[in-house]
């Protein structure tokens, strides 16, 4: 009796899948292959630390606008409550007091100025874009009426630790990003919070259909925004030594173009901190490089400006050929 098997056929391989999950990969890839090929002083070990210690302000903020986009918001506050958390934690970390309620409060600051972001864009319905860049407006102007427009320099040896010190060979600024991020990717991927994120995001009328308080969902993700622009405010305070009230002025730019240049869509429901990590090594290596090889200020804003537009124009075709 002849006994014929039959054969289980070969999954195809989905190019399209392939590039959404390796194509930024590639991208960091040939950019770091571009820079060290012109200038091979990139690839030294010291500059590829500074890359990363750069990146760890931006990045850290991204981390929280990612959760933000996801669910087809958007957070235009950020890079002014660096500035006013800056402020206000350099003016209570002065020589001979407590740096632990110096940090707690400004963290305080970013979280409750997120909850209420997030508080008047589900109780009122208002457009996310119109509510942060109200809170963008007035945390930097409460910033310039803390320290009549001067920066505040005065600031504990044992606080500039955050930024300057190191753990091994890694700057503290770079393993407190990588901690937040690791913490983020938790919060999104294991646990039912991260599935309500993506939920809302993917559909905010079926998310109320199936139970969710959406509000609440809102306001805490706003507020867990606010929380990463703390540390990245405490961070970059720290690493400048001095709390500047004209500080992280355009922050909240790199970090939605990490964030989207990572893969997390502007319509919603679609994200990773994987991607939003790589996203900001992007803007890291860009910025980097370009310096390195003589471009001006003027030209690389320029730039990333075309790449932040290519990579939303990517978005919003993938997200077509999606459906």
């Amino acid at each position: 009796m002849e006994v014929v098997l039959e054969q289980v056929p070969k999954k195809k391989i989905d190019k399209n899948e392939l590039f959404k999950r390796f194509g930024i990969v590639l991208i960091l890839l040939i950019m770091v292959i571009g820079f060290t090929t012109v200038k091979p002083v990139f690839l030294r070990s010291a500059n590829i630390i500074n890359i990363f210690r750069q990146v760890a302000v931006i990045g850290t903020l991204a981390l929280g606008v990612t959760l933000v986009i996801i669910t087809a918001g958007i957070d235009l506050s950020s890079g002014s409550l660096v500035a006013l958390v800056g402020v206000i934690t350099a003016t209570l970390a002065s020589p001979g007091d407590n740096i632990f309620i110096a940090i707690m409060t400004g963290l305080a600051v970013g979280v409750l100025c997120g909850l209420i972001n997030g508080a008047i864009i589900a109780k009122t319905g208002i457009p996310p874009f119109i509510a942060t860049l109200g809170m963008m407006t007035a945390a930097r102007g409460s910033a310039l009426l803390f320290t009549g427009g001067k920066p505040v320099s005065n600031i504990s040896e044992s606080f500039l630790y955050i930024g300057a010190g190191k753990i091994g060979f890694l700057p503290v600024p770079v393993l407190i990003f990588l901690l937040m991020g690791l913490v983020t990717h938790v919060l999104l991927t294991k646990t039912k919070f991260g599935k309500t994120v993506y939920s809302i995001g993917g559909n905010i009328q079926a998310a109320k259909l199936c139970g969710i308080n959406v509000n609440k969902v809102l306001v805490i993700v706003y507020g867990y925004a606010g929380l990463m622009a703390a540390v990245g405010g405490i961070i970059l305070t720290a690493r400048v030594s001095s709390g500047n009230p004209t500080s992280g002025l355009a922050y909240e730019l790199d970090a939605i173009a990490a964030t989207v240049i990572g893969g997390t869509s502007l319509t919603g429901g679609v994200g990773l901190i994987s991607g939003t990590i790589i996203g900001a090594l992007i803007i890291g290596v860009l910025n980097n490089g370009l310096t390195l090889v003589g471009v001006s200020p003027n030209w690389q804003q320029v730039i990333k400006a075309i790449i932040i537009v290519g990579a939303v124009t990517i978005d919003t075709y993938r997200n077509k050929t999606s459906k």
